[in-house]
């Protein structure tokens, strides 16, 4: 598959992405549990060069590839902590908001934010929603896997 258009983004584009990598970093979440739910919105929108990054940069912090391997079905494996899963939960919850899918509920929430104070939360929702940015950008222009950016 070859990208439909080449990624050129403008010096002002590329600013405010480092900026909003900066505050996401800021909020004092494990960045594995950023990765995580990067992998995770990445796999359910089907974005190949984002899943490849994500696992790429997962691996670089000390993920394993059993627990790669299982962010998929993690609901089913003992391999995540209940931190992660209230933060996969969230993730899921709101990328699939199409199609009548009931999104982020209270129950969603506040398992999240048993975990994580307003702070945290911020910075994993700016994460989901970056990441959301990203894939629809990437499915759009047909973006191959692989890519380093």
């Amino acid at each position: 598959m070859e990208a439909r258009m080449k990624s050129v983004a403008s010096p002002d584009l590329i600013t405010a992405i480092q900026h909003l990598h900066k505050a996401i970093h800021a909020g004092g979440v494990d960045p594995l549990v950023l990765e995580l739910v990067h992998l995770r919105a990445s796999q359910i929108n089907g974005c190949s060069p984002c899943v490849f990054a994500g696992v790429q940069t997962a691996k670089k912090h000390g993920e394993t590839d059993e627990r790669l391997h299982s962010v998929v079905t993690w609901r089913e494996t003992p391999f995540f902590t209940e931190e992660e899963r209230a933060a996969l939960a969230l993730a899921e919850a709101a990328t699939r908001i199409q199609d009548g899918a009931p999104g982020v509920t209270d129950e969603i929430w506040d398992a999240a934010t048993t975990y994580f104070d307003e702070k945290q939360m911020s910075a994993i929702i700016l994460n989901i929603a970056l990441t959301n940015f990203f894939n629809r950008i990437n499915h759009t222009i047909r973006e191959p896997a692989g890519k380093t950016w």
